[in-house]
């Protein structure tokens, strides 16, 4: 590998997790979370989860989320559940950034 794909793989591998810190530290729920809160969030989650899953990458974690979403909103926590929720997204949209930098990442390998 080149220098040039060598630093890009390790942008890379710093990048995801830190956007993954982001988008959950700016997701916090404020104020009290309603079923309908809930299932917004749930949906753009589920959506997101989908989309991952077409580019092959989905994570085990965001499938944790989710469920831990389902299972405070049956408890009618719909704060804990909008977060989860959230925090799903989060992931799977990180996931989804993961894919679609490593489709092209890989072209900056050298192989010898």
């Amino acid at each position: 590998m080149n220098m040039t794909g060598f630093k890009t793989t390790m942008r890379l591998s710093i990048l995801a997790p830190t956007f993954v810190l982001v988008i959950a530290a700016t997701t916090s729920v404020l104020a009290a979370s309603s079923e309908a809160d809930f299932k917004t969030a749930y949906a753009a989650a589920e959506a997101t989860n989908k989309e991952a899953g077409r580019l092959r990458n989905q994570w085990t974690v965001t499938a944790e989320a989710l469920a831990d979403a389902r299972k405070a909103a049956d408890k009618s926590d719909f704060d804990r559940a909008v977060a989860s929720a959230k925090e799903a997204e989060a992931l799977a949209k990180a996931s989804i950034f993961q894919a679609t930098s490593e489709k092209e990442a890989w072209k900056n390998l050298e192989i010898r």
